[in-house]
Formats: structure tokens, sequence, C-alpha cells
């Protein structure tokens, strides 16, 4: 299987096993709150069908994705809630799963039918086949991660979050960006221990910042789903410890982040 086709897969099952979470849900459960202040259950999924139908448009209509890009310039605050927001308030929860299912399976399809070396624009950077695919993934993850936080279930971390880790660990230097700071020029070394016992690694061997810790909580943080106070994610140098305060795995502005529980 291509390295394209394998990520394919696991935004398939990703997407498959929140499904399995959200589709016996009351319709009082859809508008439980959820730790994004201000977003239910209904607005996670809003937000990921949303956000599918945006990257469609960047895959099939590079040219008039550009208008998606100057609303989120316009107000790039809030154009993400208001988007989410709007779905919610078309859509009953049944209607709105039917809509999430039937977007991510035509962005699937597309994403699988695209040539080979294809870059799509986004809000960030351009994206390979494989990249959109696994940003698509690391979103599911992490919104995912709102709607089993909102309703008390816990989801056994998989395989999966190697792609969410390095998505993450790619987009350090974005961190920097998005907040109008200078990203460190040395390279990190980043270890980071899968639930199989796996050393997952990125980096020189020889770097002298690093970061390691459990792969699970990296994917937490750096996707801001848990406050580095409450994670076992450590630093070895002042940049490192730095880069762990403002991580971010997504494209946008810098997120606010999640309060350690102690706050909370």
């Amino acid at each position: 299987m291509s390295d394209v086709a394998a990520v394919l897969d696991d935004l398939r099952r990703e997407s498959e096993e929140l499904d399995l979470l959200v589709a016996g849900l009351s319709v009082s459960q859809w508008a439980g709150e959820t730790p994004a202040q201000g977003w239910t259950i209904a607005h996670q999924v809003a937000h990921l069908s949303w956000t599918d139908g945006v990257a469609l448009k960047a895959v099939t209509d590079p040219a008039g994705f550009g208008g998606e890009v100057e609303k989120a310039l316009a107000d790039p605050e809030h154009f993400v809630d208001r988007a989410a927001g709007e779905i919610v308030a078309a859509y009953a929860p049944d209607a709105l799963l039917v809509r999430w299912r039937e977007g991510r399976e035509r962005l699937y399809d597309a994403l699988a039918a695209a040539p080979a070396g294809t870059k799509f624009p986004w809000y960030g950077p351009p994206m390979s086949i494989a990249s959109m695919a696994t940003a698509r993934l690391m979103e599911t993850w992490a919104h995912g991660q709102d709607i089993a936080d909102a309703l008390g279930a816990t989801r056994a971390p998989t395989a999966r979050l190697r792609h969410v880790a390095r998505i993450g660990v790619r987009a350090r230097d974005y961190a920097y960006f998005v907040r109008g700071e200078q990203a460190p020029a040395e390279e990190f070394r980043v270890e980071l221990e899968a639930p199989d016992g796996e050393l997952i690694t990125y980096g020189a061997e020889d770097a002298a910042q690093r970061v390691t810790g459990p792969l699970y909580d990296f994917c937490l943080l750096v996707t801001q789903r848990a406050h580095r106070d409450d994670l076992a994610v450590r630093a070895e140098g002042p940049d490192a410890d730095a880069w762990l305060s403002i991580a971010q795995a997504f494209a946008g502005p810098a997120g606010a982040g999640r309060a350690p529980k102690a706050e909370r």
C-alpha cells in the first residue's frame, strides 16, 4: 500500500470510529457542551463537515478556494465559529450526520483520484495529497477528543496517532509564524513512545533541544486538547520548552488552548 493510500485508509478508519461514537446519541446529547467554549457536540461535527467541504473545494476547484481564504482573512477570529454555527442552525442532528458522512466520502474519493504530486492551496502552506489527508485525520481525531471528553468516553490510542504527531512536528515553525515570532534555527529531537512501546523519533539524535514523552500526550498537546501541565511531555533546552507552550498542529490563528485541570 502506498503512503497516500495508507493515510487515506487511516483517515477513513478515524472517521468511522468517531461516527460510532455519535451515531446513537439523542438530540439532547447532540446539544451537550464540549470542552471548546460555546461548542456543542453538534458544532464539533458541523466543523468537521464544513472543513471537509472547503478541503474538497481546494482539491477540485483550487482557484475558487481563494474565496474561502478571503473570508478567513476578513474575519480570522470568528470565521470558523460562524461556519459551524450556521450548519448547526440549518441541520437537525440526523441530517447533520448524513451531511458529514457524505461530505467526507466525497473528499476521500477526490483525494484518492488526485494525480500523484498534486499540491492543493490551504489556509497555511500548500498541501500534498498525503498532507491534506493527514490534516483531516488530525482534525477528526482532535474534535473527536472533544466529543469523547464531553461524553465521558475513553478512546484507546491507536497507531493512527503517528499521523497527528508528524504534522505537529512539521508545524513547529508555523506555530512561531502565526505569533509573529522567529522560529529557532536549530532542529529539535522529538522522541515519542507509542502505545505498543515503539519509539517514534524525529530530528537529529544529537540535537541539544529535545522533547520526549508518550505519543498520546504529545498529540493532545499539539492539538491543544490538554494543557502541558497535565501531560507527561518533557522538554530539554529553553527553545524546546518554549515550543511546548505554543505548539499547534492546525492552520490558522494561535489557539487559546486549554487551562490546566487545577484551574478548572
